[in-house]
């Protein structure tokens, strides 16, 4: 036997298994890993658009109480078009988002959409504004018949039992313009004081506030107040009172206390507006969504009937906010002094 070939067919065996051994190590570190599945809460929002200040607020302390609660939010802005809404819905059910939170621009048009959300599975949360006939799983928003009354109370205050107004009310297609309108009614129906000219601002389009007050004030009428559906359709409106002279000298209320309207309050031309607690709206809706994709009971004791039925419904009452209590509701915690008295000496 030939001692030294069979080394050497041994030798070349072992020097073929320590390469074969050597490229079977190295060869995972050149296949791909597989992606990691995020675990975290998905929640999709769709913004009617950012035209009013609020909206712009109220995302950052959604999208911040979302994140730390461990939840990743999809933001869209729909720009106030109604179909742009819809497939912003439909996006988010093709992403299986946990939770859907809309502030809707039309409360009947886009119920296909989130019912189409619910067939998957998707919880679905009206924010501010409900949606109608749709069954959502959760209705947040502010009192917005009490934001009528308090409208209403205010005028009632300044003017007297008697007296004539003019309204210039927000969207159509918005439902919480029919609920303010509603508390509004309720309380101005105790009084004798005529409303003897209102119009529906499509869109929430804040020029509006200016051809109706100025339309108006060119019969040569002038009204005892003007009653606002919002402080950027107030801001219009005090703008005709000022072309005609009148700045100052009507009684105008408005909601949502931006700072404008504060700073037009503390200076004289706007006599009042309704503060809705908007950072714990958001940071309530951020919990709730959170809790809603992890199945965590709400234990709520409102429900709201959105025409067909009654779905849970949480909300939170607003403020009427003057010149007399400013500080005490604003100063400091919405907005700061520095900014809401910056015209005033």
């Amino acid at each position: 036997m030939d001692y030294k070939k069979i080394t050497a067919i041994f030798t070349a065996l072992a020097l073929a298994a320590s390469v074969l051994t050597g490229c079977s190590a190295a060869a995972p570190s050149n296949i791909p890993k597989p992606e990691q599945k995020d675990d975290r809460i998905q929640i999709g929002l769709s913004i009617d658009s950012f035209l009013i200040e609020r909206w712009s607020r109220e995302r950052d302390l959604f999208v911040s109480k979302a994140q730390e609660l461990g939840a990743e939010v999809n933001v869209q802005n729909a720009n106030g078009i109604v179909e742009e809404q819809i497939k912003q819905i439909r996006y988010f059910i093709d992403k299986n988002v946990d939770v859907i939170v809309v502030i809707a621009i039309d409360d009947i048009a886009i119920k296909d959409a989130i019912d189409e959300a619910k067939r998957a599975g998707i919880k679905v949360i009206a924010y501010d504004r409900p949606i109608r006939n749709a069954n959502v799983d959760l209705y947040l928003s502010v009192d917005n018949e009490k934001v009528g009354e308090l409208m209403a109370a205010y005028i009632k205050k300044k003017i007297g039992n008697e007296g004539t107004i003019i309204q210039v009310k927000g969207s159509p297609t918005d439902y919480n313009v029919q609920m303010v309108q509603d508390g509004f009614e309720r309380i101005l129906s105790t009084t004798k004081i005529k409303v003897d000219y209102a119009e529906f601002s499509n869109g929430w389009v804040a020029e509006n506030g200016f051809a109706v007050t100025d339309e108006y004030l060119k019969t040569g009428k002038t009204p005892d107040a003007i009653m606002c559906g919002n402080d950027n359709l107030a801001a219009h409106a005090i703008r005709a009172l000022i072309e005609h002279r009148l700045g100052g000298k009507v009684c105008v209320v408005g909601q949502d206390a931006d700072l404008e309207a504060c700073q037009r309050i503390v200076e004289g031309t706007q006599y009042m507006t309704v503060y809705k607690p908007v950072e714990k709206l958001a940071v309530k809706a951020a919990e709730r969504a959170v809790d809603m994709a992890g199945d965590v009971p709400l234990g709520l004791k409102y429900t709201f009937n959105d025409g067909t039925y009654d779905v849970p419904y949480e909300k939170l009452d607003p403020v009427a906010v003057t010149k007399e209590n400013m500080d005490e509701v604003i100063t400091g915690k919405y907005h700061q002094k520095n900014e809401i008295y910056l015209n005033v000496p």
